[in-house]
């Protein structure tokens, strides 16, 4: 299978949040594929544990690096790229993956707001402008994947926190595509993963044991992810189990159209708008 050229034997990965659930999976496969990959996520026994598992996978052991970080941190995130060119010499992909939900009702707790926020927003930021200035300078195939949400385009009520993170997310990474791709001679593309229902430690969190029906493994997401970057899709929205493409794209498509046709906002749960939504998805 062709790939994007920023994804080649012997070229440089750096994941956020790489200990568990889809970006486990990436640096699992990155690390298949003769990348070098560098584990960044939070210090503890599953960072460990996931180094360990990567390192099985790679050509060489030492083409696996393992990072403690916490990219709502932006020393954190300075050291990281030290280590990282330190160690490997460049970098061709970079995927701010990290993130944390939960907590972030509306008059929910005021420092979850800032953890949730500063973790998800703030941390792509961070690893934006600390590390791409550099792969534009390398003149090289690079690739930036900033992990994003259905939440931050459907704005579900619930996790209104959660919802204004990804949110931010989806605009900053259409401003990094802009801004790259009118640079001359970048050589740097810029994707939104967008994840359906997957079955990560989110999802365990809740008190979920064994994956759900409706729900993907981490691994499908990099499945799903790796064609498209070959394409060169910046909105790289995935389906699931139990919601396709189609349904997708009604959901999003009513959601903008509250404010042209001005509806109450979140009218897809408002009880006046509840029969027409739902004929909307039957239709």
């Amino acid at each position: 299978m062709a790939q994007h050229p920023a994804i080649a034997p012997n070229r440089v990965a750096v994941i956020t949040g790489a200990a568990s659930g889809i970006g486990l999976a990436a640096a699992k496969r990155f690390a298949e594929l003769g990348m070098k990959v560098c584990l960044a996520d939070l210090e503890g026994e599953t960072l460990r544990r996931a180094e360990e598992e990567v390192k099985g996978l790679a050509r060489k052991p030492e083409n696996v690096l393992a990072v403690v970080t916490d990219v709502s941190r932006l020393g954190d995130v300075e050291a990281l790229k030290e280590k990282v060119y330190a160690s490997f010499g460049e970098v061709a992909l970079l995927m701010n993956n990290a993130g944390t939900e939960g907590g972030g009702e509306m008059f929910g707790d005021l420092q979850r707001w800032h953890a949730i926020l500063e973790t998800n927003l703030w941390g792509v930021i961070n690893g934006v402008q600390v590390f791409v200035p550099s792969m534009i300078d390398q003149k090289t195939p690079c690739a930036i994947i900033n992990t994003g949400s259905k939440q931050g385009i459907t704005t579900p009520p619930g996790n209104t926190a959660y919802n204004i993170s990804k949110a931010g997310v989806k605009v900053f990474t259409e401003g990094l595509a802009h801004e790259l791709r009118n640079r001359p001679d970048c050589r740097v593309s810029a994707h939104l993963l967008i994840p359906g229902f997957v079955y990560t430690g989110f999802t365990k969190a809740r008190g979920v044991t064994e994956k759900p029906a409706g729900a993907w493994e981490p691994e499908q997401v990099v499945d799903f992810l790796l064609p498209a970057l070959e394409r060169g899709d910046f909105y790289v929205l995935c389906p699931d189990n139990e919601t396709t493409r189609e349904m997708d794209e009604k959901r999003i498509r009513w959601a903008a159209e509250d404010l042209i046709e001005n509806r109450p906002p979140l009218s897809r749960w408002h009880p006046d708008y509840k029969a027409a939504f739902a004929k909307v998805m039957e239709g």
